[in-house]
């Protein structure tokens, strides 16, 4: 078993919040950045909680990355707005984005707001659960840099492209659906590399459409198009995996498109000669408010219903039981709550460099 270490929660918040704040992030922002991360990690999502710290802080450094987002709203009306996030810090605009649209639903039932010029921004549910907690649905879609292959292609044109739904119910936790449109990203790379694991037989193709494994290489060749992911459902048609890649487009029209941001190939984050630059990726956050439909009680009512009856299913045999999306997220967060954190050994000992690198105290 890999060793790992425990971290309190806050504890690691308040590290993540002083490692932004070192770094020139305003400490509102710097705030909001070490949220999404932890809420990545309390949820189980490790590929995407502090493990990704270093890409903001290396991002930083190399002025890809603007410690200070300052927002352009280029257009806006009563329920739309496109914002311009300027190379800023991809959390922030999408806390800033979901904000106005969940306002905008409240005054006017809906609100649908599109993030041009942005950066990496967490966990997509993170947004969606925004508007979930204020009695909203919540919708958020984000491009990415190219790693995934079209259906019949080997070469990576599109993101990972997630997408989010969430909403309120009766029950102790939110409805939170929050996947790639992708059979796996990057971040699930890093951490396999990171512990020395191979990358499972169809996760991954090369450049002759075979399967590839090699986690390391995997991470080394992508941005270079050696290797690409492939979208949901896999290689071919045979599984669905057209509709993982038709997914995948819709997500890049709503963030691109509709943003009047840049697309597939213009969003890598290295020039030609392999020099860092900024992502520019795009965003697309939506709330709706319930209670111009029906009761916010009796949606959630509805809603329960329909997960407690999809739990109550038949299970196939010898599954344990069956689970409705969001549920392992709270039961994972109530146990990391309670005990910490869990960091890998090699990620423990790198945040902890960069803890005396920026000279703030290591982590317990």
């Amino acid at each position: 078993m890999t060793e790992q270490k425990r971290v309190p929660v806050e504890s690691l918040r308040k590290f993540v919040e002083e490692v932004f704040q070192r770094l020139g992030v305003p400490a509102e922002d710097a705030r909001i950045c070490a949220d999404v991360l932890l809420a990545a990690d309390v949820r189980g999502i490790s590929s995407h909680g502090v493990s990704r710290l270093l890409l903001y802080v290396n991002r930083i450094r190399n002025g890809t990355l603007s410690p200070v987002t300052n927002i352009l709203v280029v257009r806006e009306g009563p329920t739309t707005a496109v914002l311009d996030a300027q190379n800023g810090l991809g959390m922030v605009a999408g806390y800033r984005a979901m904000d106005l649209a969940i306002r905008k639903a409240r005054a006017f039932g809906l609100g649908a707001v599109v993030v041009r010029n942005s950066s990496h921004y967490g966990i997509a549910g993170y947004y969606a659960l925004m508007a979930a907690k204020e009695g909203m649905i919540g919708m958020s879609f984000t491009n990415a840099r190219p790693s995934v292959a079209p259906t019949f292609g080997v070469e990576p044109m599109l993101g990972t492209n997630p997408i989010a739904f969430a909403c309120p119910t009766d029950e102790p936790f939110p409805f939170c659906f929050d996947a790639a449109t992708s059979v796996t990203q990057r971040g699930k790379i890093e951490v396999l590399a990171r512990l020395g694991k191979p990358t499972p037989v169809g996760w991954v193709i090369d450049r002759e459409g075979k399967p590839a494994t090699d986690s390391q290489e995997i991470l080394k060749g992508i941005p270079k198009d050696l290797y690409a992911f492939l979208p949901l459902g896999g290689a071919g048609e045979e599984l669905g995996g057209h509709k993982g890649y038709g997914l995948a487009t819709m997500v890049e029209i709503l963030c691109s498109a509709l943003s009047g941001g840049p697309f597939l190939k213009d969003l890598t984050d290295q020039d030609e000669q392999g020099q860092p630059k900024p992502s520019r990726l795009g965003h697309f956050f939506l709330a709706l408010d319930i209670q111009r439909f029906l009761p916010l009680e009796e949606f959630k009512s509805l809603a329960g219903q329909i997960l407690r009856a999809l739990r109550s299913a038949a299970k196939a045999p010898g599954a344990e039981r069956i689970y409705t999306a969001g549920e392992k997220s709270h039961l994972r967060e109530q146990e990391i709550r309670a005990k910490g954190v869990p960091l890998d050994l090699l990620l423990w000992q790198t945040l902890n460099r960069l803890a005396e690198d920026l000279d703030l105290p290591p982590l317990a």
